[in-house]
Formats: C-alpha cells, structure tokens, sequence
C-alpha cells in the first residue's frame, strides 16, 4: 500500500518473488505451497486493481543455487550430479542472476505490455515429465 502512491506516477511496477511449488508440490510443503499461491493469486489480483498505471507481474523460479550466496559459514561450492542437470531442459541448474535478469526485465519498459503474469523461471524443469530417481 505504501509504494503504490510512489508508483503510480511513474508508472512503475511491482514483481513478486513466488515459486514454482505454487504449481507442482513434493510431500509435506503444504504451507509453502499455498504462500507461493496465494502471491500468484495477489499478482493478477493486483494487476487488474492497479492497473494501467501499475504492472504487477511473478516470477516463480525452480531449483535457483544459492549456497555460493549463503553467508560464510553456510557457504559451499555446489556439487551436482548429472542427473541434477539432466532433468533441466536448459542443462543446468538455475542461478540468483537468473532471477535478477528476469526481475530487471518485468520492472523495466521492455515489459511494458505485461501485467498480470506469472513467468516460470526453471530451466524448463516444470515442462519435462521426470523419472530419475
């Protein structure tokens, strides 16, 4: 509420941070699922209400490494097994740049037509029918 009269006259935009487990789940994340849908839910919620002078779009990333980013006593390199990359369409797995890069898009005027929207960020993982154990 604070930022929209800041953003209005801009016409800025808002991004919100969910995840792909607002649309797929593995056992026991129940409660971070339905907080990942109900932001999905905020964002074309918030679209419609702020809108035009407000874009309010979600990126929902998949598996992002962080542990290079993690404070120093949590930090470690990470160590991925082949099969961790190959269910990836893209090969590998996701970065915090990725989502940076997609944020400065969503909030810039390249997007510009764009509100509403919940873009995947996972390599493609949530598109290919995985096996691998």
């Amino acid at each position: 509420r604070a930022a929209v009269p800041l953003l209005r006259p801009r016409n800025g935009a808002i991004v919100f941070i969910a995840s792909t487990r607002a649309l797929q789940s593995e056992p026991d994340c129940e409660a971070y699922a339905a907080a990942k849908g109900g932001l999905v839910a905020l964002t074309h919620a918030l679209a419609i209400s702020l809108g035009p002078a407000i874009r309010v779009n979600a990126i929902l990333p998949g598996w992002i490494e962080t542990s290079p980013w993690a404070r120093s006593s949590k930090r470690h390199d990470p160590d991925h097994r082949p099969i961790d990359r190959d269910q990836h369409p893209a090969g590998r797995i996701g970065t915090p740049e990725d989502i940076a890069a997609t944020v400065a898009f969503l909030a810039g005027d390249g997007a510009g037509f764009i509100t509403g929207q919940q873009l995947i960020v996972d390599g493609g993982m949530t598109r290919k029918m995985i096996y691998a154990d």
